[in-house]
């Protein structure tokens, strides 16, 4: 199976993960896990490994809140463009500070649709995301350091052979959220339920990658 060409990042990785929303939970809990995210964690970056299109559901409810029934680009040009005009100080400063909200929510991410798989650098490790970890194959599990997956009746950080097995749970009291970050010589992984307290936290100790110095001929 052919996987996505894995997006790089320079600098320390703050990466969130969001586990699946059950069926029984309202959208609400994939915004009120996101905004935890965003703003109490400072993740760069958001992946729900769901596959129910409620992250995109979420995000867009979010957005008409913030801006009104139309959060595009081109409508926010308007918008500022009324506001030069007769806007009051007061109403200027609510429309920046909503576009700064409404922009962050582009840091929330899905798993790509149909295949509902990718993969992501953490730091200097090869991390492969998929929704059902029955569907991975040799070709994921010889390129993964870190195999992270969505569909699991609880969460779990675990290595299991010379791999790390992650996944945040569905979203609710026991889990739903875990944060990775590399900021560190080796990456933290800590799991929070959708309130934001604290379950677990681990250390996803692996070899560093060996660098293969060749040396030339006189």
């Amino acid at each position: 199976m052919t996987i996505p060409s894995p997006l790089v990042t320079l600098g320390a990785v703050r990466l969130g993960l969001l586990g699946p929303l059950p069926d029984a939970s309202t959208p609400s809990v994939v915004e009120q896990a996101s905004d935890f995210l965003l703003t109490r964690q400072t993740v760069n970056r958001v992946i729900y490994l769901g596959a129910d299109g409620a992250l995109e559901a979420a995000v867009e409810n979010w957005a008409r809140r913030l801006v009104g029934n139309d959060p595009t680009d081109d409508a926010a040009w308007g918008r500022a463009a009324k506001l030069a005009k007769q806007g009051a100080p007061a109403e200027i400063d609510l429309f920046v500070t909503a576009e700064r909200t409404r922009l962050r929510l582009r840091s929330l991410e899905s798993l790509p649709h149909r295949i509902l798989r990718t993969m992501e650098m953490v730091g200097d490790r090869v991390a492969v995301l998929i929704f059902d970890k029955g569907l991975l194959d040799e070709e994921d599990i010889f390129a993964a350091n870190i195999l992270i997956y969505g569909k699991s009746d609880g969460p779990l950080i675990k290595k299991i052979g010379a791999r790390w097995f992650v996944t945040p749970g569905p979203l609710g009291p026991n889990g739903g959220v875990i944060v990775l970050d590399d900021s560190e010589a080796e990456i933290h992984a800590k799991l929070f339920d959708v309130s934001g307290n604290l379950r677990a936290t681990e250390i996803l100790a692996l070899p560093k990658p060996t660098k293969l110095r060749v040396q030339g001929g006189a």
